[in-house]
C-alpha cells in the first residue's frame, strides 16, 4: 500500500446529504457509487432515509445495494461493498419522484443539520450537500435564502464563526458573487465597499489556505454596463467598487477592476486571473455554467468546514429515470475530498 493510499484510507468520510427526495439528488448518490473505482471517489455515506433510498435506487434501475451504518467510521470498510447509510430520525413521508411535498422537509432539513454535526464533530471529513427544492422548505416554515446561509447558522450553532461565501469553481474557472440570493432591483442598494472587501478578503485568504494558490489575484467587476464607463452609466462602480479594489490592494490583494464583466470571462482574459468577484448572482453564475455546466461545483468558503455542492438543482422531471448525469456531484465530491485533505 502506498503511503498515499494509507493516509487516504485513514482519513474520515464525505458526509452527503439526502437534498430533496423528488429530485436527482438520491440517485446520483447511487451513481457515484457504482462509479466509485472508475473515478477514485473517497468513501462516503449518506444522512437519508434508508427504505427510501433503496427504493429510489430500484425505480432509477440502479443496482446499488444499501446498508445502514450506525456511525461514520463504519463507512470506510462499509463503502467498497455497500452505500453506507446513517439513518435519519425523520422518514421521508412522500418521496415520489418529480413531486415535492413538504411532508418531507423535516427530513431534508434533518440530513443537512446531522452532516454539519458530523464535520464539526470530526466524524465526517466534509459535507456534500445535494440539491434541495426551496420553494417546498419555504412552505414549511423554512426562512433561509438558500444552503449557503443555513449553513453559516448551523455552524454558529456548534459556537463557530462563520461568514459564508458562495464561490463556483471548475478546472476553468472560480466566480463569487458579493450578492447572492436577493433582487436584482435590491442590489445597488445593497452593495457597499465594506461588503466586497469583506468578501474578497475571505476568498483571497481560502485561495491560499484551501486551493495552495500563494497570491490569488482577483478580478473585480463593475456592477453596471462598462464598468460605468466612467460615471456615465451609474455611479456605484466609481464610488463603491472602486474604492473596494484600492482598500484591497492597499492591504496587499492582488485585486484589479472595476472590469466590464461582458469581456472578463473569455479565455485570453481568464488568464489573468484566480478568481473573479462578481457584483451580484447572474454575474457570476451564467459565464461558469455556460463554460462548465457539469463540472462546476459549489464551494463555500468562510466556514469552518468544507462544503461542496453540485452546480445544479433538483431536475424534478428527471428524477427516477436513471438518465440524469452524476458529473457535477462526482466533481462535487472530488472537491470536498480534496479541499479537506491534511496537508
Amino acid at each position: 500500500m502506498t503511503s498515499a493510499k494509507a493516509a487516504a484510507d485513514s482519513m474520515a468520510p464525505l458526509a452527503v446529504t439526502m437534498g430533496e427526495p423528488a429530485g436527482i439528488g438520491p440517485e446520483l448518490a447511487g451513481q457515484a457509487w457504482q462509479r466509485r473505482l472508475q473515478d477514485g471517489i473517497a468513501p462516503f455515506y449518506c444522512l437519508a432515509d434508508p427504505a427510501f433510498l433503496s427504493s429510489r435506487f430500484k425505480t432509477a434501475g440502479l443496482d446499488v445495494p444499501v446498508r445502514v451504518i450506525s456511525d461514520a467510521p463504519e463507512a470506510a470498510a462499509t463503502f467498497p461493498s455497500a452505500l453506507p447509510v446513517l439513518a435519519l430520525d425523520n422518514p421521508v413521508r412522500s418521496g415520489r419522484a418529480g413531486a415535492p411535498s413538504r411532508d418531507d422537509a423535516p427530513a431534508v432539513l434533518e440530513s443537512i443539520e446531522r452532516a454539519v454535526d458530523e464535520v464539526v464533530s470530526g466524524a465526517g471529513r466534509a459535507v456534500m450537500t445535494s440539491p434541495v427544492q426551496k420553494e417546498t422548505l419555504y412552505d414549511s416554515g423554512f426562512s433561509f435564502p438558500g444552503h449557503t446561509e443555513f449553513l453559516g447558522d448551523l455552524v454558529t450553532r456548534h459556537g463557530l464563526t462563520a461568514r459564508p461565501v458562495m464561490m463556483i469553481a471548475s478546472e476553468e474557472l472560480r466566480v463569487v458573487p458579493v450578492t447572492i440570493h436577493v433582487p436584482l432591483a435590491d442590489v445597488p442598494r445593497l452593495l457597499t465597499t465594506g461588503m466586497i472587501v469583506e468578501t474578497a478578503m475571505i476568498v483571497a485568504r481560502e485561495l491560499t489556505a484551501r486551493f495552495g494558490i500563494e497570491t490569488p489575484r482577483l478580478a473585480v467587476t463593475g456592477l453596471n454596463p462598462h464598468a460605468g464607463e466612467g460615471a456615465r452609466i451609474g455611479l456605484e462602480d466609481r464610488d463603491i467598487v472602486a474604492p473596494a479594489v484600492l482598500q484591497l490592494r492597499e492591504a496587499g490583494v492582488a485585486a484589479t477592476g472595476p472590469h466590464p464583466a461582458d469581456t472578463l470571462f473569455h479565455d485570453t482574459a481568464r488568464s489573468g486571473y484566480d478568481a473573479v468577484i462578481a457584483m451580484y448572482h447572474d454575474q457570476a453564475l451564467i459565464p461558469i455554467k455556460t463554460i462548465a455546466f457539469e463540472t462546476a461545483v459549489n464551494v463555500t468558503l468562510g466556514l469552518p468546514i468544507v462544503r461542496t455542492s453540485p452546480d445544479h438543482g433538483t431536475a424534478l422531471p428527471l428524477a427516477g429515470t436513471g438518465r440524469a448525469s452524476p458529473s457535477s456531484l462526482i466533481a462535487a465530491l472530488r472537491m470536498a475530498d480534496r479541499l479537506s485533505r491534511v496537508p
